[in-house]
């Protein structure tokens, strides 16, 4: 879905090309299992064959994507949440290879803030349909490099504060199952609430600041419709930075649930910041990006305009 670049020419895909497809059926624990069949109908009917791709992990499914996208699928198409898209994203990024999410996830964000339908037979009509017109639209991504080189792209948000630690502790955690972990770990981790010290550097310029929450959005929401980074705007070739200074625990609790509507952004305690590079230190923090656990801080994120290409 990344716009064409001179690093990465790409020809039209033949006529018999595929539409490979990146399944989770554990997505939303599950709730739209049986929909697949229907979903790979409607995208059949753009025309072209689809592939299913197989994977047993994370891992196998993001090198079934690259391997996809070498082979010259026509497109990539992302049936599930946030974290499925993720997966494909690193395959598309920079190539030219249209991508589409069908959101299925317990959080669909991405797929929502980029304008798709949230019924997912109703989003593989809207794909299908920008197949058959050839129709993509170039939206940004940020692109992540960790402190040994490493990089990751993400669509969303990258946490690096105090839900990255509730997740990364959630991760840990063998009980209780299902959400009531992630409800233990926020409690485990507000007991233990403390600003860290941050050096963030905003396109060259030093900010040095204690917080609790530190967000880089490429688009507004995270975490199911959390509007954390509320005018993101995946288009603008910048990246939004949202900081949460030094919250208490009883003062934290009161505004996080203003987030879903993003109007925690007006808290004294918050400040909101744009550019295009963003470089982010801490100690002892791993950041989630669209959810997934990403790189450990330190890193640098930058936008890539048009670095995806919607089937939109």
């Amino acid at each position: 879905m990344l716009a064409v670049t001179a690093e990465h020419p790409r020809t039209g895909p033949g006529p018999d090309a595929p539409v490979a497809v990146l399944a989770n059926p554990t997505a939303g624990r599950g709730r739209h299992r049986d929909l697949l069949p229907r979903v790979l109908d409607r995208l059949a009917r753009a025309g072209r064959p689809v592939r299913l791709l197989e994977a047993g992990t994370a891992a196998e499914a993001e090198g079934a994507c690259h391997a996809a996208v070498a082979a010259g699928a026509a497109a990539l198409v992302a049936v599930g949440g946030d974290g499925t898209v993720h997966l494909g994203l690193q395959a598309v990024a920079t190539t030219g290879v249209p991508f589409a999410p069908v959101p299925v996830g317990t959080g669909n964000d991405f797929a929502a803030d980029t304008g798709y339908p949230a019924d997912p037979l109703a989003a593989a009509d809207a794909v299908a349909q920008a197949l058959r017109d050839g129709r993509t639209r170039p939206l940004d991504l940020a692109r992540m490099t960790g402190r040994d080189g490493a990089t990751r792209w993400y669509g969303a948000v990258l946490a690096a504060g105090f839900d990255a630690m509730v997740n990364e502790r959630a991760n840990r955690m063998r009980r209780p199952r299902g959400p009531r972990r992630y409800d233990l770990a926020i409690l485990v981790e507000l007991a233990r609430l403390r600003p860290r010290r941050y050096t963030l550097r905003l396109d060259g310029v030093p900010l040095e600041c204690d917080a609790v929450l530190v967000a880089v959005g490429n688009c507004a929401s995270y975490g199911g419709g959390m509007r954390v980074c509320p005018d993101a705007d995946p288009a603008d070739g910048l990246l939004d930075v949202v900081v949460g200074g030094r919250f208490d625990r009883r003062t934290l609790v009161r505004v996080k649930p203003r987030i879903y509507r993003g109007t925690h952004v007006r808290h004294p305690l918050v400040s909101v910041h744009r550019a295009r590079t963003v470089e982010v230190a801490a100690e002892g923090i791993t950041t989630y990006a669209d959810g997934e656990r990403a790189l450990d801080l330190p890193v640098t994120v930058t936008a890539v305009p048009g670095a995806v290409r919607l089937l939109r």
